[in-house]
């Protein structure tokens, strides 16, 4: 199924004030099996999965393990299993294509360039992606407009030039940050407890630090680069960037 820009204005206009559940209920209804939620298993995606498995039993939720995430994370993983009784369909990256890596640039490449950061994002991240993605006519993101420049221009439906023209949907790009962990807390929802100890952002754990009072919540991520669009190419491309 694909959509043209006009698709997009009028669904745009129409779910406007909708609740992220009528979105989401919506994307069932007319996607089925074809569409798909992602999550690393952040805050803002723990709500995404509460409300997917609230209003489709059969929702499809998958994440990309990288192989280097912290133990948090997964233990986050295991109780949203049990806790919504839910598969979760898990990518994992081509194991070739790591070693090649690892093997010209070594294990920890990322900390000495951020054209390495972005080839280890590459590899783990946006190639097992980019596969799957293939399989669906549209898939669900917790982005929020609130969290980088680029996600600000983000709408809630938008074509996804970057795979192939599918259907993107982001059912709360204009949630804050409060209203998310209000939701958590009113729904107790689980969620990852380095959240509790300074990490507003969680990726994989080499690349993920906590933050200070005051610092900008995306300043955890890849500290280390100067000038960087703190995107690893998975919603953006880095030849966009402004």
């Amino acid at each position: 199924m694909k959509f043209s820009e006009e698709d997009l204005k009028s669904l745009n206009r129409e779910f406007e004030k909708s609740s992220p559940q009528e979105i989401l209920t919506w994307a069932s209804e007319n996607f089925g099996p074809s569409v798909a939620l992602a999550t690393s298993f952040q805050v803002q995606g723990m709500v995404l999965i509460d409300m997917f498995a609230k209003t489709d039993p059969k929702a499809r939720i998958f994440t990309l393990d990288t192989g280097r995430l912290h133990a948090h994370t997964y233990d986050t993983i295991e109780k949203t299993r049990e806790k919504y009784s839910i598969n979760i369909e898990v990518l994992f990256p081509d194991s070739t294509e790591v070693e090649q890596m690892v093997t010209s640039h070594g294990v920890n490449l990322f900390y000495r360039s951020i054209e390495n950061r972005r080839l280890c994002c590459q590899v783990r991240k946006t190639n097992p992606l980019n596969g799957f993605l293939k399989t669906l006519d549209a898939w669900v993101t917790s982005i929020r407009a609130d969290q980088t420049e680029q996600r600000a221009e983000s709408k809630k439906f938008e074509i996804d030039y970057l795979h192939g023209r599918m259907l993107k949907i982001n059912p709360i790009l204009d949630w804050t940050i409060d209203k998310v962990w209000d939701y958590v807390r009113k729904n107790d929802v689980p969620y990852n407890k380095l959240h509790d100890m300074g990490y507003p952002s969680i990726g994989c754990a080499p690349c993920t630090r906590a933050i200070e009072r005051g610092e900008d919540p995306r300043s955890g991520r890849w500290w280390w680069e100067q000038d960087s669009d703190k995107e690893c190419g998975i919603h953006f491309s880095h030849e966009t960037k402004s």
